[in-house]
């Protein structure tokens, strides 16, 4: 019993580790015709957000929500799925007979 609590306490130490680097891991999420680029970490933090000068009027203002709406989708799910990787692979390394790791 007490070889699973340590265990456990190494895993959640592992994955605050985990957490930390993801920090610095970048994801780009671009929309469909390229105008609009969201870069976030794999914590879904928001470093910048970039839109193509043609689009920056009164008149495109729907076409540019719609473009961030996509540019944001894309990069959340690229967050979302290293973001997953990296705390499987934790779990798996440090409680390989558990399941769901």
């Amino acid at each position: 019993m007490f070889d699973i609590l340590s265990k456990l306490g190494d895993v959640q130490k592992k994955m605050e580790e985990v957490k930390t680097r993801l920090d610095t891991v970048y994801v780009e999420g671009v929309s469909a015709q390229g105008q609009v680029k969201i870069t976030l970490t794999a914590n879904k933090k928001i470093k910048s957000i970039d839109i193509d000068p043609c689009l920056l009027f009164p008149e495109r203002k729907e076409e540019v929500q719609d473009f961030l709406e996509l540019a944001f989708s894309d990069a959340f799910s690229k967050a979302d799925a290293i973001s997953e990787a990296e705390m499987k692979a934790a779990g798996r390394d440090m409680l390989p007979g558990f399941p769901g790791f």
